[in-house]
C-alpha cells in the first residue's frame, strides 16, 4: 500500500455548512487541501511490485451508511485477492461513508473472466457490510471511455464529438446523457448512444445515472453545459473523473449567470475555466483556462456569444490534458508531469 495519498478530490456539488468530512481510523486528515497520510497495517504489507511487471489496475468505490469495520473488511478482501493497494481515501459526511481505492494485480492473474468474477465477489463483500462496492478496471493502452452529460446547449457537445471523431481526443464517446431530450437528434446523427434521464427527483435521477454509467463501463465524465447540481456523494464516487466547463475565469464569478456577473462589474477580460468537480460549487482544481478582451460597449449577449466560442475549445483541451498527461491534484491545484 502506498504511504501517501494525494488530496485529489475531483463542479456542481454544494456542501452545506454542516458538512464535515471525517476520516476513520485508517487516515488522519489535517485539512481538505492537505495530503493525507495512510497508515500501513502490518497484515497488508506486500513486496513492492517490480517495475517491469505488467499489472492491471482497478478503481474501487465503496459507499453507504457509515458503520464500523468497512475499511478493514474491504482491505482484507483485497489482501486475500492478492491485490496491491496503491492509494486509499475515505470520508464520512453526515453519516454517509465514501471510500475510493486504487488497487493493482499481476496482469497474468487477471484475465477478463477473472475480472468479472472478482467484480461479483467484491459486490458480495460490499453487501455483507451494507455497502455498494464497485470496481472499474483500467486496461493499459485502451482508449478511455467517456460519457458526456448535457442539457440543451449544443456547442460544447459538438466540440467534443468533433474532437473524438477526428482523433484530437484519444477517447471513445460511449454515451451521451441528457436531463432533457433536446440534443438527442444531434447525438444520434453522430452515431453515438443518447440516454434521457429525467431530473425531477435528484436521488432517483442519480441512481439511474449510475446504472447507465455502469452499463456503458465509463471511465470518466464531462459536463458539457450540464445545468443540474450533482450531489456530494455522486461527486465522491467519480472523484477526479468529472470535468466541468464554467463560463468565467474562476475563482471569479462562480455560480449562475457568470457572463452577466462579469458584464455588471464592467470587467475588460472575460474567460472560461475547465476544472474537476468538487463538493464546492465551481471551486474544483483548475485544469485549463482561456480569456478574451471585452470592449466597454459590449452587451451581455455579445460576451456570451464570444464566450461560447471559447467554452468548447477550453473543454476539449482540458480533456486532452486529462487523457495524455498524468495529473497530480493536491493542495487544491492540478499539476502536470
Amino acid at each position: 500500500m502506498s504511504d501517501w495519498v494525494r488530496d485529489d478530490v475531483p463542479r456542481k456539488c454544494p456542501r452545506s455548512d454542516g458538512d464535515r468530512g471525517s476520516a476513520s481510523s485508517t487516515a488522519a486528515v489535517a485539512s481538505p487541501h492537505l495530503t493525507e497520510r495512510i497508515s500501513r497495517g502490518p497484515s497488508l504489507a506486500r513486496p513492492v511490485p517490480g517495475e517491469d511487471e505488467e499489472r492491471i489496475t482497478g478503481s474501487i468505490t465503496v459507499t453507504g451508511r457509515d458503520r464500523k469495520g468497512v475499511v478493514a473488511r474491504i482491505t482484507q478482501f483485497l489482501f486475500e485477492e492478492d491485490a496491491n493497494i496503491e492509494s486509499l481515501e475515505e470520508q464520512v459526511t453526515r453519516g454517509r461513508f465514501d471510500m475510493n481505492l486504487l488497487a493493482s494485480w499481476r496482469a497474468d492473474r487477471m484475465e477478463l473472466d477473472q475480472r468479472e468474477a472478482l467484480r461479483d465477489r467484491l459486490a458480495a463483500v460490499g453487501r455483507e457490510v451494507g455497502m455498494d462496492a464497485r470496481i472499474r478496471f483500467h486496461v493499459e493502452g485502451a482508449a478511455k471511455r467517456m460519457a458526456i452529460l448535457v442539457t440543451k446547449e449544443p456547442h460544447c457537445l459538438e466540440a467534443l464529438l468533433k474532437a473524438t471523431a477526428d482523433r484530437t481526443l484519444k477517447a471513445e464517446t460511449v454515451v451521451v446523457i441528457g436531463n432533457r431530450s433536446d440534443l438527442g437528434p444531434l447525438v444520434e446523427a453522430a452515431d453515438a448512444p443518447f440516454v434521457h434521464v429525467p431530473w425531477t427527483d435528484r436521488p432517483k435521477a442519480e441512481e439511474a445515472l449510475v446504472e447507465v454509467l455502469d452499463r456503458y463501463d465509463v471511465d470518466f465524465l464531462v459536463l458539457a453545459r450540464f445545468m443540474r447540481i450533482l450531489s456530494p456523494g455522486f461527486c465522491w464516487r467519480y472523484r477526479n473523473r468529472i470535468i466541468n466547463i464554467h463560463p468565467s475565469l474562476l475563482p471569479a464569478f462562480a455560480g449562475a449567470e457568470a457572463y452577466r456577473q462579469a458584464w455588471e462589474k464592467g470587467v475588460r477580460v472575460v474567460g472560461v475555466t475547465a476544472h474537476f468537480v468538487t463538493p464546492d460549487l465551481d471551486q474544483g482544481p483548475i485544469i485549463h483556462q482561456d480569456a478574451f478582451g471585452v470592449g466597454p460597449d459590449w452587451s451581455v449577449k455579445k460576451i456570451r456569444q464570444k464566450g461560447q466560442e471559447f467554452e468548447g475549445k477550453v473543454l476539449v483541451e482540458a480533456v486532452r490534458v486529462y487523457l495524455e498527461k498524468r495529473l497530480d491534484v493536491h493542495w487544491g491545484r492540478v499539476w502536470t508531469e
